[in-house]
């Protein structure tokens, strides 16, 4: 269960990272069960409440200081169930979009990757918290969400690491925050944990802002009445273009299915970043 831990940084107070389900590729290289989608209420809550004080703190702690120069990348691309999306942005990294890998559930994972890849967790994975519940960086019938939540909830938001030491060193306190027992057990707090989940923030501090926008998506609605926690996103759904389409497998279920999305991924990078020939990078200013 999601456990939130209060860190003094002055008089500020950080929610614990937690942890949080992996992307299809790691549904294939770790057995998980099946609770891993399941919604667990106070996980959900307490996941929502960190996504908001990350973005409150982010506000914060800008709000004195000019934004800095960014190099900002813009990708478009589709993807569906059975297929994956990816493209190189440069200096050796790759954006991934990947189908969830589980019976009974549908949507994507969104990955940062080196090319080739460096292994697990990815870059966008370990900068983008809580690792124990709900997260932006799912677009998924996952935790309890319908297929017309999934797309409501959009924009996303995420973070990533753009230094491959940051991301060895990032991956190396990951597992020291639990290995593969998170995906069965809660964490047991210990000086280990703290030093790790510590030293996890001070890496993540580094990573750069992205944006994931849904422009269409194809999907066979769920008839489950929505989460309350997912009610928000339900009546933004009609915000986002979309097509119903009949179920695969001719009936109704209560998630409903994601058959394809097409999106942009808006990249602000170090202001220095060698970029492909083929992308149209621009200087722009870094998020607030």
């Amino acid at each position: 269960m999601s456990r939130v831990s209060k860190r003094q940084a002055g008089t500020t107070t950080v929610p614990h990272l937690g942890f949080i389900e992996m992307s299809g590729r790691v549904a294939r290289q770790h057995p998980i069960s099946e609770n891993r989608f399941m919604a667990r209420p106070i996980q959900i809550a307490s996941a929502l409440v960190f996504l908001a004080f990350i973005g409150m703190a982010s506000t914060a702690s800008h709000a004195a200081a000019p934004p800095a120069a960014c190099t900002k990348i813009v990708l478009t691309g589709q993807a569906d169930a059975s297929h994956e999306w990816s493209q190189p942005f440069g200096q050796g990294w790759l954006f991934r979009v990947l189908p969830v890998q589980h019976a009974g559930y549908t949507g994507w994972d969104l990955a940062v990757d080196r090319d080739p890849p460096a292994g697990f967790p990815d870059a966008l994975l370990v900068a983008t918290p809580p690792y124990y519940s709900i997260s932006e960086r799912e677009v998924a019938t996952t935790f309890g969400l319908r297929a017309q939540d999934a797309i409501g909830w959009n924009p996303r938001s995420f973070h990533f690491l753009t230094d491959p030491d940051a991301l060895r060193e990032g991956q190396k306190q990951f597992r020291a925050l639990g290995g593969t027992k998170i995906w069965t057990e809660k964490p047991e707090p210990s000086s280990r944990e703290q030093a790790a989940e510590q030293r996890l923030l001070e890496i993540n501090r580094k990573s750069s802002p992205g944006q994931f926008r849904i422009l269409n998506a194809r999907l066979t609605p769920g008839i489950a009445d929505a989460a309350p926690f997912a009610r928000k996103w339900a009546l933004q759904s009609s915000r986002t273009p979309h097509t119903i389409a009949p179920s695969a497998t001719g009936q109704a279920t209560p998630l409903g299915e994601l058959e394809g999305i097409r999106f942009s991924i808006t990249l602000w990078l170090p202001k220095n970043w060698h970029a492909p020939s083929d992308l149209h990078a621009t200087r722009a200013s870094c998020p607030q």
